[in-house]
């Protein structure tokens, strides 16, 4: 009688399908919207985010750093299509144009 010996990973894998089965059975589901969509806030999270600490805060300040950057993207790019409309040779480097 031959004996089977498995890997020590096999075993792993097989507590950890185990003890994920018995995780998968652990929700009852009873707030389902529809079926299969049974996600649920966790206790204490507001209903409505406005107003409340879950509500991203943005700066102006921050938000009118990343129009800076862009315009000034847009402006450098402007140039660089100007240059090669004129020479046909691509810069990138705009301090060489």
């Amino acid at each position: 009688m031959k004996r089977i010996l498995l890997p020590i990973g096999a075993a792993f894998v097989a507590a950890g399908l185990a003890i994920s089965g018995t995780a998968a059975i652990a929700y009852d589901g009873t707030k389902c919207k529809a079926a299969g969509v049974c996600w649920e806030a966790k206790p204490g999270y507001p209903e409505k985010v406005a107003g409340s600490k879950y509500d991203p805060k943005h700066d102006p300040k921050e938000l009118a750093k990343q129009q800076t950057a862009l315009d000034g993207q847009s402006a450098r790019n402007a140039k660089r299509a100007e240059h090669f409309k004129k020479t046909g040779k691509w810069v990138y480097d705009v301090s060489k144009l």
